[in-house]
């Protein structure tokens, strides 16, 4: 068929029920980086890669989202990439959020959270889930979930508002926390129309987390943000105000922004934020430690398209954002998508993984200091080095 249009193969593979690859391969030689690092591909046998978490035993676990499934990554041979990849659960709805705790793995599914015990132990043979919770609620729109667990031990579980903007009342647009046992529920923060990401600042112990603003105000309104919880039940301002400086044209009458948390950094119009980290490894040089690394999924309604792209955001001592700038860029080539990113997660080395959830990729970025110095002699691009 290769002589045909691409319509024209896209309608055969359709009415032919096979799948169709959007891209022919990861766009690895397109990656940019600051000048010192470099990108390879960890593994590209996930398909549709979601959130990523890390077992006691270094097992990288990645949920999907149209997939239904669970994947686990082991080994790592001497080009970077996972030497083994398990399918350790299927025909689940939704199971984007994976977190590990005493041993156990923890999927969440829409309605429910889902534990295997022992994972580690039983990747090629995996156990029966434990259901931890069926209690949350069963809408699929912003149904899918980011979860972690806490420095408290308690598994923190977001739950988005099921629209693009409306009043749901108090069983959405917030985070809540429970017990690994899916007991004693607590409200941790509301007005939060969709995160799909958080992460705890290390010494601080405070919660840091993406929201997603509403779509449909036009191109440049309202931004994604980056924001921190300074108290408990503290309220973000959904379905009232958004981003902390826009009224909502519906919802926003007779509100103002001023009663809401302000967030902790505006990151712009329908950029999709969606993973976040805190850095604390000790491979990339001590400009990133202690910093925020923030996947952007890439808008869907915007005339021009934006996001697409790992931005770093610097936080100062007083817990305050002093900085932010792109990191890992080239997945859109003009208004053509080359690949989505959704999560990021440090290895122990400090190395960081990305998943791309539109190749199915898995991207490793690692930092080589003789690269650093071969740079300032300028032997290298300012964008670093990608792995052939």
């Amino acid at each position: 068929m290769s002589g045909l249009p691409r319509r024209v193969v896209l309608l055969a593979f359709v009415l032919a029920g096979l799948p169709f690859a959007c891209h022919a391969a990861p766009p690895l030689q397109r990656l940019q980086v600051p000048a010192g690092f470099h990108v390879s591909i960890y593994s590209d046998q996930v398909p549709n890669a979601r959130a990523i978490t890390l077992g006691a035993h270094d097992t990288v676990f990645v949920g999907s989202f149209n997939e239904g499934k669970v994947y686990a990554l082991t080994g790592m041979d001497k080009d970077g990439r996972a030497e083994h990849v398990y399918v350790i659960a299927k025909d689940l709805e939704m199971p984007v959020g994976v977190a590990f705790h005493d041993g156990a793995l923890y999927v969440s599914a829409v309605s429910r959270i889902l534990k295997f015990p022992d994972i580690e132990a039983h990747l090629a043979d995996p156990p029966e889930p434990v259901v931890v919770t069926d209690k949350l609620p069963t809408k699929t729109h912003h149904g899918w979930k980011f979860i972690a667990f806490g420095p408290d031990g308690k598994l923190y579980v977001p739950v988005g508002a099921p629209c693009n903007i409306c009043n749901a009342g108090p069983d959405y647009a917030k985070i809540l926390s429970m017990n690994p046992d899916g007991s004693d529920w607590q409200t941790v923060a509301t007005g939060i129309r969709n995160s799909v990401g958080f992460d705890w600042q290390p010494g601080t112990h405070k919660l840091w987390f993406t929201n997603n603003g509403r779509d449909l105000m036009g191109d440049d309104i309202p931004d994604d943000t980056l924001n921190r919880v300074d108290k408990p039940g503290e309220d973000f301002g959904y379905p009232y105000c958004h981003a902390g400086n826009v009224p909502d044209p519906e919802f926003g009458k007779g509100r103002a922004c001023s009663e809401f948390a302000q967030p902790a950094l505006r990151l712009g119009a329908h950029v999709a934020a969606l993973g976040m980290r805190f850095y604390v490894g000790q491979m990339f040089p001590a400009a990133y430690r202690g910093a925020i690394f923030i996947a952007e999924h890439g808008s869907w309604n915007r005339s021009r398209k934006s996001g697409y792209r790992v931005v770093v955001a610097h936080v100062g001592a007083d817990g305050k954002v002093t900085g932010a700038e792109p990191f890992l860029t080239g997945f859109l080539d003009g208004q053509t998508t080359l690949g989505r990113p959704v999560d990021v997660q440090p290895l122990r080395d400090g190395s960081l993984l990305v998943s791309d959830d539109d190749n199915g990729v898995i991207y490793r970025v690692t930092f080589v200091r003789s690269s650093m110095n071969a740079a300032s002699r300028g032997d290298s691009s300012r964008h670093g080095n990608r792995d052939p």
